[in-house]
């Protein structure tokens, strides 16, 4: 995870409005899963002076767009030249005047501005996604590590959009025809089966493939949200002596006594036996609905589950399996588009027989690809009691680092005096504080 301080909007289609007031958290041996993925998460209009981010085996092109300027035939000359610089397939090769292309706007913001490229007057071109970053997207997310991790995906796991290249401030990506599922659709048994199936996908990437077999020296126990929560707390203090903070407020969330609790959650959590739950894995850590989509083209030739793609990997990295599996449920209890999208209904948190839907999927899937099956229905009945109760106490860690971030995004609402945001950063953080003392509590530590 790392953090983003403004609130941000995803498309995943040209046919979709841009999600309002959406909490989207920008700063994955399988065989095909989905060279099937356009990640449009963004969070003010970009311009040039963001970092110059490479991967190796990735071409660079030595230009810069100004997102501003994309209605300008400059900024579609440019672009063009970027694209034969690249040498994307089919836009390389042919002669294209800049008027038969449309670049339509997808969202802009602090972090990303996005736009769908395409060719009408070619319809053998295929529609590409162009990624302007913003100024300030360097000290929000890591870029470098964001590309390399999506380049190792879809290079090497066919997992994550294909990036064609990259240029000074933004990078070329595969588009995909989906929508984004709603708060409703993840509900639904089938799709719940689905998500299921893909999360067990993403879980059996080989994190020494991603990151290298030095990560678990540097981060804390080699969990990220064990490294995030230590990192954010001192922004987050910081911001809770803002002017626009009140007191009462900096007293409920009470950092100097979380710190304190979570030291205990941790200290105890990470004693328990190791099980399935527990195990380390590639974690996405962001499994909401607004990150998963569906292919409008259904499922034809592949796998029923795989018309089901994950997006959005900014925030991925080792976790517990548990983990991301808590953190997705209690994303059943968040609605983005409603009128108070910073708080979470607990009472829509999946039911067991729910929550055993999704675990049946998960580990017959995972079983499939450690060529380990799960062998009757005794096994995995005591499989699914046993990762419930992993994901149940894995579930305080996943509100306790909501909480913090949600502190850490507020800063730029409480700096600018912002009486009204778009997203109230600071309810966000009250309700996972809440959540994570209430689960603390229930779990007697």
């Amino acid at each position: 995870m790392t953090p983003i301080l403004s609130p941000g909007f995803s498309s995943s289609s040209s046919s979709l409005p841009p999600a309002s007031a959406s909490r989207q958290l920008s700063t994955s041996s399988l065989q095909t899963l989905a060279d099937l993925l356009v990640s449009a998460s963004t969070t003010q209009l970009s311009d040039t002076t963001a970092e110059v981010v490479r991967e190796e085996g990735l071409r660079h092109a030595k230009f810069k767009l100004d997102a501003r300027h994309y209605k300008k035939p400059a900024f579609c000359l440019q672009l063009l030249e970027i694209l034969r610089k690249l040498h994307v397939r089919g836009w390389s090769t042919v002669q294209i005047l800049p008027e038969d292309v449309i670049i339509h706007k997808v969202s802009g913001a602090l972090t990303n501005t996005v736009f769908f490229v395409s060719c009408p007057t070619l319809p053998s071109l295929h529609t590409l996604l162009l990624r302007v970053y913003g100024a300030s997207s360097g000290s929000l997310i890591s870029r470098p590590r964001e590309l390399h991790i999506l380049h190792v995906l879809s290079s090497q796991y066919k997992i994550g959009p294909r990036v064609f290249g990259t240029f000074d401030n933004g990078r070329i990506e595969e588009y995909f025809d989906s929508v984004t599922l709603t708060a409703e659709d993840i509900r639904d048994p089938q799709i719940s089966q689905w998500i299921g199936a893909r999360m067990a996908e993403l879980h059996s990437v080989d994190i020494d493939a991603v990151y290298g077999p030095t990560l678990s020296s540097t981060q804390s126990n080699g969990f990220e949200i064990a490294a995030n929560v230590l990192s954010w707390l001192g922004p987050a203090q910081d911001v809770l002596k803002l002017p626009a903070i009140s007191r009462a407020t900096a007293q409920e969330l009470g950092l100097h006594e979380f710190k304190k609790e979570w030291d205990r959650y941790l200290s105890w959590v990470l004693k328990r036996p190791h099980t399935f739950g527990t195990r380390r894995v590639f974690a996405h850590n962001d499994a909401q609905y607004g990150n998963l989509l569906r292919l409008k083209d259904g499922s034809e030739g592949i796998d029923e589950h795989r018309q089901i793609i994950v997006v959005d990997f900014e925030y991925a990295a080792p976790n517990p399996a548990a983990y991301d599996i808590a953190n997705h449920f209690h994303e059943w209890t968040a609605n983005y588009h409603c009128s108070t999208p910073h708080l979470l209904t607990p009472s829509r948190y999946p039911t067991f027989e729910e929550r055993s839907n999704f675990y049946a999927s998960y580990i017959h899937h995972a079983g499939m690809l450690a060529e380990d099956p799960v062998l009757d229905d005794m096994e995995l009945a005591n499989m699914i009691k046993e990762l419930d109760r992993d994901v149940l106490i894995w579930g305080a860690a996943s509100h306790a680092g909501w909480a913090i971030w949600g502190i850490v995004q507020a800063r730029e609402d409480m700096e600018a005096a912002v009486t009204e945001p778009e997203f109230d950063y600071i309810g966000y953080a009250k309700g996972r504080m809440a959540a994570f003392r209430k689960d603390i509590q229930e779990l007697g530590i």
